[in-house]
């Protein structure tokens, strides 16, 4: 294949063909629909004659791709006005490629905004979508525990549903089932179900954090919530969650953890959640995490449920994790992330290692799917176009590995996904996510310069071995430097405008954590208290001009639910700045 063109994945197959075809939008393509000629479930042939335009697809699903193939080629051979003549076969390594959106962390996107993403990642061949709920599902009888989170309705995941369905894509319902439930469990209400009524510290807060297993009142919240969220729902499938129980055997399951082991009540619970997913008709989903500790317990696993194998760093042993599940026969997703939670403008090296490592490793396991995760932890700052990187190589890679491993990724998505005839864009975007690494401080699971900005407590020696002025200063010019191009961005896209103040106000907040990091060094303390005054009075114009700007874009994708506790985290910064 030559440069001429490139596509998003490519291809499993691809011959060139002598001669071109003239695009004629008038002119039809011929399809058929027959599984004898295409074996490959999802499968299709697609050629492109001089004077013809032929596809052959297994199924429907199949024509989909294959119409989206020819999307993708018209886009880039729209001012040539025609297409070249070429055969491609293809199919998908991976049967079940998913993306699960953070809707809890602290963005519930607009209708429009679900919309579109559906329709991106429908034409790169993702075929299930998840929205990841902890609190933001409109409960009937649970109004105090969402009412400030500006929740999907049933209404609205029914119009969703429907959605997803037309473009081949399965919406799978996903609702957080034992630990993760400090939104619920801080209030009164529901105290009496926690592990820890009376708080947990843990990564969010110090609230109660997961539910008590021995307390019959937990699994009739679950059967409950269960039966009124999953009729909204046409897929068979559940995601129930049941990770990170970091509480569980620290409070009231404490003596039987010590008799039987936590892991042994962890499985016993994880057992009556799937009974009541069973009731159901679907088949269950469940973060592979907790059970992995106690490997001699995951022969015990029903056969019927999916293990989800996380991980969100290059090197996450992917192989040895997803090898446990296998061999005790228990089906299994592969999930990396997009590295952009925690980082602001994404962590680009480790996304592309982690989502590689992932499909490398979950062909040669057998895993049954891949779920790219992207996360919102702490207010979820990361602007969604921060994420196109990582949806777009970890969709590429779990069609087809290995002639997507070297995928033109900033080429790529310049042409599907910002639309930027400029080629500006792509390059931009694959550039600042690698802003993490220009400081020489590496932290795993985000990125040094948001947790400048997220960790304000005084500088202590050994908290990041490396940190220096010149690092922070070397950064700084590198961000500058990254941006520079942007004004000579052509993005075809109605929300083009956006997307460059989006890109605008991540590289502001990078700049921000330098100047702060810069300002702390120099300070006698490293405390922000230390900074002389005129320098936290510079630092709070420039944040109060990025957290208004911040808010505004918030609000042109998202609900405003969440925005608050998104801010804060920010304002908080003010508050110490402007301390006498």
């Amino acid at each position: 294949m030559t440069n001429e063109f490139i596509l998003l994945p490519m291809p499993q197959r691809l011959h060139r063909l002598e001669g071109s075809h003239r695009l004629q939008p008038e002119r039809e393509a011929i399809v058929h629909v027959d599984p004898a000629q295409v074996p490959w479930p999802e499968g299709y042939r697609l050629t492109i004659g001089a004077d013809h335009i032929h596809i052959v697809a297994h199924d429907a699903a199949g024509a989909f791709y294959a119409a989206m193939t020819m999307k993708q080629l018209a886009r880039q051979c729209a001012s040539a006005g025609e297409l070249p003549c070429l055969r491609i076969e293809d199919w998908p390594d991976f049967p079940h490629r998913g993306v699960m959106l953070d809707i809890s962390r602290d963005k519930v996107p607009t209708m429009e905004t679900l919309y579109a993403l559906v329709d991106l990642l429908a034409e790169w061949r993702i075929n299930q979508f998840q929205l990841y709920t902890e609190h933001t599902f409109a409960y009937r009888h649970h109004r105090d525990v969402w009412e400030n989170a500006s929740p999907m309705t049933g209404e609205q995941v029914m119009a969703l549903d429907a959605y997803c369905r037309q473009r081949f894509v399965e919406l799978v319902p996903n609702q957080n089932s034992f630990g993760h439930l400090h939104r619920w469990l801080k209030h009164p209400r529901y105290r009496r179900l926690a592990e820890t009524p009376g708080g947990f510290q843990h990564p969010w807060g110090d609230e109660p954090f997961s539910l008590c297993p021995l307390e019959p009142g937990s699994l009739e919240l679950l059967a409950e919530l269960y039966g009124e969220l999953l009729p909204h729902f046409s897929s068979r499938q559940f995601n129930v969650g049941c990770d990170e129980t970091f509480d569980l055997g620290q409070g009231r399951s404490r003596a039987a953890c010590e008799e039987r082991g936590v892991g042994r009540v962890y499985l016993e619970f994880l057992l009556k959640i799937h009974q009541l997913v069973q009731r159901h008709g679907r088949t269950m989903q469940f973060w592979g995490d907790i059970i992995l500790h106690y490997p001699d317990l995951i022969p015990e696993l029903p056969k019927d449920v999916i293990a989800l194998e996380w991980g969100y760093e290059a090197d996450h042993p992917f192989a040895r994790n997803g090898q446990k599940f296998a061999q005790a026969g228990v089906p299994y997703h592969v999930c990396p992330g997009t590295s952009s939670w925690n980082s602001i403008a994404g962590r680009t090296a480790n996304a592309l290692g982690n989502l590689w490592n992932a499909a490398e490793s979950g062909q040669a396991h057998g895993a049954i799917g891949y779920l790219i995760t992207d996360w919102g932890d702490n207010g979820h700052w990361q602007h969604l176009p921060v994420s196109f990187l990582g949806y777009a190589y970890g969709a590429a890679v779990s069609w087809a590995a290995q002639a997507n491993r070297d995928l033109d990724l900033p080429r790529a998505i310049d042409l599907h996904a910002f639309q930027d005839v400029a080629g500006v864009m792509g390059r931009l975007a694959y550039d600042l996510g690698n802003a993490y690494q220009e400081a020489g401080v590496l932290v795993p699971n985000a990125s040094l310069l948001a947790l400048l900005l997220l960790r304000p407590e005084p500088l202590m020696e050994g908290d990041w071995p490396g940190l220096t002025v010149e690092g922070l200063e070397r950064t700084l010019e590198y961000v500058d430097r990254v941006m520079a191009p942007l004004s000579q961005a052509r993005m075809a896209r109605p929300d083009a405008d956006l997307i460059a103040d989006e890109f605008r106000n991540a590289a502001a907040l990078l700049r921000h954590a330098c100047r702060l990091g810069i300002a702390r060094l120099h300070a006698e303390s490293g405390e922000i208290a230390s900074i002389p005054v005129e320098t936290r009075r510079a630092l709070v114009s420039e944040l109060e001009g990025i957290v208004a700007e911040y808010q505004r874009l918030w609000l042109s994708r998202n609900r405003p639910g969440g925005l608050a506790d998104s801010v804060g985290r920010m304002e908080r910064l003010l508050t110490l700045y402007r301390a006498e």
